[in-house]
């Protein structure tokens, strides 16, 4: 539990109003005890206490958000409509679209129990819990790959996937280019010229790391596959690729 603290002050919210909005959709009567997940810059994560059940929470973080970041309602979505055929996805509860409960869209799921390893590694691994974890990560994630992405057709814009993305990573660097760092063009340059057509389409995770997976290292499997903010359709060798990286 050393991933997970008190809320801090400037990530409060109104418990009461978020419990009340949520009853229909739980059986219990009484509010959860609150706690925050101290990992994961991008969206704030919060873990709601009730007796005899741990739900999660997931809202953007307040202030001025970049456009099209921070989408809970096409987070909500993916993980829904991909739960049938792919149960690695935790199971969602709610979706909340009405900003006079917290600000903002937010959602609710299960919490995920297993063990998540960041870059410190607090119990002892095993060589077959090396083995367990890297086999689980790669079928994992060919799993994925053979989903049907018709289930997420909106999110296709067709070939060129890989195209879209050396574009959208050179026009970010170039917004945000300051004097104290170097410009970058030869590196785009080089980008453009030897980027690889796509191999196929299909639907990809876009974050898909060891610190993103909750293992089960006692039964030999992934039980859980969180943060999928970065979710699409597109070139599976893209979603391998930055696995590797």
């Amino acid at each position: 539990m050393k991933d997970i603290t008190a809320v801090r002050e400037e990530d409060r919210f109104d418990i009461s109003a978020m419990h009340a909005w949520l009853r229909p959709f739980i059986t219990h009567e009484q509010e959860p005890e609150v706690m925050q997940f101290r990992s994961g810059a991008s969206n704030l994560t919060y873990l709601l206490q009730y007796p005899g059940q741990e739900l999660v929470l997931r809202r953007p973080p307040v202030g001025t958000k970049a456009i099209s970041a921070h989408d809970m309602k096409r987070e909500y979505l993916i993980q829904s409509r991909l739960k049938p055929s792919y149960d690695l996805v935790p199971k969602m509860f709610a979706l909340c679209e009405d900003h006079s409960i917290m600000g903002s869209d937010f959602y609710v799921m299960e919490r995920v129990v297993g063990d998540i390893f960041r870059r410190d590694i607090e119990k002892d691994i095993t060589a077959s819990d090396v083995s367990i974890m890297a086999d689980s990560l790669i079928n994992g994630l060919v799993q994925l790959h053979g989903v049907d992405s018709s289930i997420l057709s909106e999110l296709n814009k067709g070939s060129g996937y890989v195209a879209r993305q050396v574009e959208g990573w050179s026009k970010r660097y170039r917004n945000a280019l300051t004097d104290d760092v170097p410009n970058g063009e030869k590196v785009m340059a080089w980008l453009d010229a030897n980027k690889p057509e796509d191999v196929d389409s299909c639907v990809i995770h876009g974050d898909w790391r060891i610190d993103n997976v909750v293992f089960d290292l006692e039964k030999a499997r992934i039980v859980g596959v969180l943060d999928w903010e970065l979710a699409t359709v597109g070139d599976p060798l893209m979603d391998l690729g930055s696995s590797l990286a």
